[in-house]
């Protein structure tokens, strides 16, 4: 029995006309892209994918093809409406046809997108990221943080030639208060699938010289709104979220915010906006100490106009004083000259008694009054003679008494060779 065995092409072309005649309709189709290629063509290739529920594993995948004259229109569209890149990684909701070619197999033909599915599971990634954030209890850290008074050293995460980065410098240094600013760029991509990883480089490098800045301000400006995609991500919004300066987002766009938007400590619409921000942060600084100082110099009037015051009023009770205190002194003298002379009329009264006594005992002692009791004295050549050796033979001496005087010569009798003086 001979065999009917069809050719490949044969086999593929069975398959296209079933295909054709059993799916001629389109269809709505949700899927991940998870490769976009446009080539000189301008036509758009494309892969996509669905996942199981965790995430992990590939279930189905499908070629796709957008062709020119609908992706010049599908593109700009889709990115105007979501403010998203039609890139890889975005999930999408478009109407497709089903083709199979002999050569090239199994594809499908975009032919219409929805933007709305896709904003839809952009914000459901952006609550899923907020909620993460919450979670792990860090998505105020950065909010919580306080504002310098005086936000002067400031590091700025952008592209160096971006024009919302020249804007930034620009209205800084032409402030009209004349208010000084250091800025320091640490580069980044804005825009590109590379935006997440350079941030996060420029944030670890600023991280790195913590103590010379005040705050971060990551501005963009001057970008398509449908490279917004790379502010979306976990680990940029936690690095902004745990930063420990406060960071200000100005990342040029007015519709909607980004997860970094949403965790930053203060969001600003661009980045002439955020340096305005700045400005007015020293300015109400400025007026502070404006304030305080204007206080200090009216107590320092208020104290010198108290103090002259007080100076008038010591001035004037002076001469009362002084007065009172001579007074005080005359009295005080007067007093000490009367205690003076009552202790010098004791003293002298004690003194005079003193000398009545000794002058008692004096006269008590005077020979006369010896010689009146009846005592006399022995004298030789005017000397009283107190000793009877002193005298020799021949001697006169005078006995004087109460009344009248005696003169006697001395005789020495010998006697049993004894002498005896007369």
């Amino acid at each position: 029995m001979e065999i009917q065995a069809l050719s490949l092409h044969e086999l593929n072309g069975l398959v296209k006309r079933s295909i054709r005649s059993c799916m001629p309709d389109t269809y709505w189709l949700q899927a991940e892209l998870s490769d976009v290629r446009s080539n000189y063509s301008g036509h758009c290739y494309l892969e996509f994918v669905q996942k199981d529920a965790s995430g992990n594993n590939l279930i189905a995948k499908a070629r796709g093809t957008i062709w020119n004259n609908v992706y010049k229109i599908l593109k700009p569209y889709f990115e105007q409406a979501t403010g998203q890149t039609f890139t890889a990684g975005i999930k999408v909701l478009v109407q497709v046809s089903v083709e199979f070619h002999e050569l090239y197999g199994y594809s499908l033909t975009v032919l219409d997108i929805d933007p709305t599915y896709t904003v839809g599971d952009m914000v459901r990634r952006r609550r899923e990221i907020l909620r993460q954030l919450e979670d792990e209890g860090v998505l105020d850290l950065n909010k919580e943080l306080e504002m310098p008074m005086l936000p002067q050293r400031i590091a700025v995460i952008s592209s160096a030639t971006a024009a919302g980065y020249g804007d930034f410098c620009n209205q800084l240094e032409g402030n009209p208060f004349g208010y000084g600013f250091h800025v320091e760029l640490f580069p980044a991509l804005m825009q590109g699938e590379r935006v997440e990883e350079t941030i996060l480089a420029a944030i670890d490098a600023v991280n790195a010289r913590i103590k010379e800045f005040d705050v971060v301000v990551i501005i963009r400006g001057g970008g398509a709104t449908s490279d917004l995609s790379g502010f979306d991500t976990y680990l940029l919004a936690a690095s902004c979220a745990q930063f420990p300066l406060p960071i200000i987002t100005g990342i040029g766009h007015e519709r909607d915010d980004t997860v970094i938007d949403m965790v930053a400590h203060t969001r600003v619409k661009t980045p002439t906006a955020a340096a305005e921000y700045l400005i007015a942060k020293v300015g109400e600084c400025a007026d502070v100490l404006s304030q305080t100082s204007a206080r200090l110099i009216e107590s320092v009037q208020n104290r010198l106009l108290w103090e002259h015051r007080r100076v008038d009023d010591l001035k004037q009770r002076i001469p009362g004083a002084v007065y009172k205190r001579i007074a005080d002194a005359k009295y005080a003298l007067l007093m000490s000259q009367g205690r003076i002379r009552q202790a010098s009329k004791l003293r002298l009264s004690a003194s005079a008694h003193r000398l009545e006594l000794l002058q008692q005992r004096l006269a008590d002692a005077m020979p006369e009054k010896q010689l009146a009791r009846g005592y006399s004295i022995t004298l030789k050549e005017g000397k009283a003679v107190k000793d009877a050796s002193a005298l020799k033979e021949g001697d006169v001496i005078t006995t004087r008494l109460f009344d009248g005087e005696i003169k006697s010569e001395i005789i020495i009798e010998h006697k049993d060779t004894k002498t005896r003086r007369k």
